[in-house]
């Protein structure tokens, strides 16, 4: 994979809207006031690009505006890393916009670049992953970093000070507290801290033993189940196998997969389905092993557990369950293509390479 430079202090970040257009209405403008204070103490300098704040209506007719973003993103040499303002339903209405676009085909492998964020994105990541470029599931710019309280979830913060700092041999460890979902994201909410309750469980170990390497894989578990059978739009479908988006069973080969639920909460009948999906497409029967994120608010914590392991009973997958990663937070950040070693034994994750160069 491609791996892009480290973040340093005084680079300028771009802040896109590749999904919803939530950053361009007035109801999160105090949330930009925190997100731009954040980066800020990263020595980050944030950059909104032409189409950031058009909002939810525009952005949602204009796919082709929110892929020029993207591009311009990559084509801007001042620009180093190009953070997510948040996820949605749509990306993927993006990608015929940029692959059918040589020059910015070349831009992205020519001029790598950090890139962050999560949810909806899964489907950005898997284009650049297409194109060799490693990117980054991780924060995103109103989820993260316009937290609010008064300073940054601790976890997060730390795992974001990973793509400024070169390291050869980190390990993902248990956060030692979750915190809830926020019910309401109001102005009146800055500097109200979340509820937040202690990590009794930490990493589980569902099944296997020893220890076993690859190359990570994956992202939210309802975008990878819609590239592969749609659901909200007609179109995911084939543009999903006219851009080969969803990667082909022997591209799952040996790879660790990582996979966690949004914000919808699937119910066990539907994680069930969704699983089903990713059976049938050849990735259980590939993968060396299963990273599965926390579940949001721990909903479903223990009916999840169940499903995975009847899923995946047929290869007898080994499976660490409830990661800080994913839509559950605290998050940590994990490198498409980035080398990992899965201790089964001693319930630790090691990522073997550097997150950035």
């Amino acid at each position: 994979m491609n791996k892009p430079q480290r973040l340093s202090s005084g680079d300028k970040v771009a802040i896109v809207s590749l999904s919803r257009g939530i950053l361009g209405e007035s109801f999160a403008a105090h949330e930009i006031v925190l997100g731009e204070k954040r980066l800020d103490e990263f020595g980050l300098i944030p950059e909104y690009m032409p189409n950031a704040k058009m909002g939810i209506k525009y952005l949602q007719d204009h796919p082709e505006a929110r892929a020029e973003d993207l591009k311009q993103a990559f084509l801007d040499p001042s620009i180093k890393g190009i953070f997510c303002a948040i996820g949605g339903d749509d990306t993927i209405k993006t990608v015929p916009h940029l692959l059918d676009d040589s020059e910015f085909v070349a831009s992205v492998q020519d001029n790598p670049k950090v890139f962050l964020g999560f949810s909806d994105t899964t489907n950005n990541h898997l284009m650049f992953y297409s194109l060799g470029l490693q990117t980054y599931y991780g924060q995103a710019f109103l989820t993260d970093f316009a937290e609010f309280a008064d300073e940054m979830l601790p976890y997060t913060k730390q795992w974001s000070k990973e793509l400024m700092q070169p390291s050869s041999h980190k390990e993902v460890s248990p956060s030692d507290i979750w915190y809830e979902e926020r019910e309401s994201f109001g102005a009146d909410q800055v500097g109200v801290a979340r509820v937040s309750r202690p990590e009794e469980r930490g990493f589980e170990a569902l099944r296997g033993s020893g220890k076993v390497e690859g190359e990570l894989l994956g992202g939210c578990i309802e975008s990878l189940y819609e590239m592969l059978v749609g659901g909200r739009f007609p179109e995911q479908v084939e543009i999903t196998n006219k851009y080969k988006l969803f990667p082909s069973a022997d591209k799952w080969k040996g790879k660790i997969l990582f996979a966690e639920t949004s914000e919808e909460k699937p119910n066990p009948k539907k994680l069930k389905k969704m699983l089903t999906a990713l059976d049938e497409a050849g990735v259980f029967g590939a993968v060396a092993a299963v990273l599965i994120g926390k579940p949001q608010d721990e909903l479903f914590y223990d009916e999840y557990k169940e499903v995975w392991l009847e899923a995946t009973k047929e290869y007898e997958l080994p499976i660490l369950y409830n990661l800080n990663f994913g839509h559950a937070a605290p998050r940590c950040i994990l490198p498409y293509g980035g080398k990992v070693r899965v201790d089964l034994d001693q319930i630790k994750v090691h990522l073997l390479e550097p997150l950035v160069a």
